[in-house]
């Protein structure tokens, strides 16, 4: 049953994970980053710039992130004339669906600090920036950080459909080596995708854990 538990399998399935870990450390970074400065931006007064947000929002949270992996893809493809990798535009749509994402989540967290926070900083004599940079910011980052490590964790999750595209990620490899295998062992889909549950599981499992721990001590 296990025989197909060899070097050469755990190899590829390296390989797969490199690719997943590629992808979510990538799409992560660029989440933060657009998610933060657009967080900002949407937490302004401007009604023009949060209608504009929040707009772009529900119009990337409305569509399925196939149907997004799809028409950048193969749409973009088709329309420019592009030739974009699987993983090329898997980190595209990621980027932009983590970046909106986080930018709901860094507006809420703004949002939530209680006006009398802005006037005392005003109140020692800070102007708006240091008010953001050292009050605001950091009271923030107590309720961003648990919120943020959960979008993470479902970006993690969410590699696995870009098999979809033809991108070989580990649950893509995991097939690769199941239909190989198939005729010799009967049991290789139960084992192989057995082995890929538990890459996931300690891939998310420790940042859920610590997401937890965070709530729980800074509530």
């Amino acid at each position: 049953m296990f025989e197909i538990l060899n070097q050469e399998t755990f190899v590829r399935l390296a390989e797969g994970l490199k690719v997943t870990l590629e992808l979510s450390i990538i799409s992560i970074l660029f989440s933060l980053i657009g998610g933060v400065f657009f967080g900002m931006v949407m937490n302004s007064k401007n009604k023009i710039l949060y209608t504009f947000c929040r707009f772009m929002l529900e119009f990337v949270r409305i569509m399925p992130l196939i149907v997004w992996l799809f028409i950048v893809h193969f749409g973009l493809a088709k329309w420019n004339g592009l030739h974009l990798s699987a993983l090329t535009s898997s980190i595209i749509v990621f980027s932009i669906w983590g970046t909106f994402e986080m930018m709901d989540l860094v507006r809420s967290s703004l949002a939530s600090i209680p006006r009398h926070q802005y006037e005392s900083g005003a109140s020692l004599g800070f102007n708006k920036i240091q008010v953001y940079f050292f009050i605001i910011i950091p009271l923030s980052l107590r309720r961003l950080l648990p919120m943020s490590i959960n979008l993470f964790t479902r970006i993690i999750k969410s590699t696995s459909i870009i098999y979809l595209i033809g991108g070989i990620e580990l649950i893509k490899v995991g097939q690769q080596i199941i239909e190989l295998s198939l005729f010799k062992n009967s049991y290789s889909a139960f084992v192989i995708y057995g082995l890929i549950l538990i890459i996931y599981f300690i891939l998310c499992y420790p940042l859920s854990v610590y997401s937890r721990f965070l709530e729980r001590k800074w509530s």
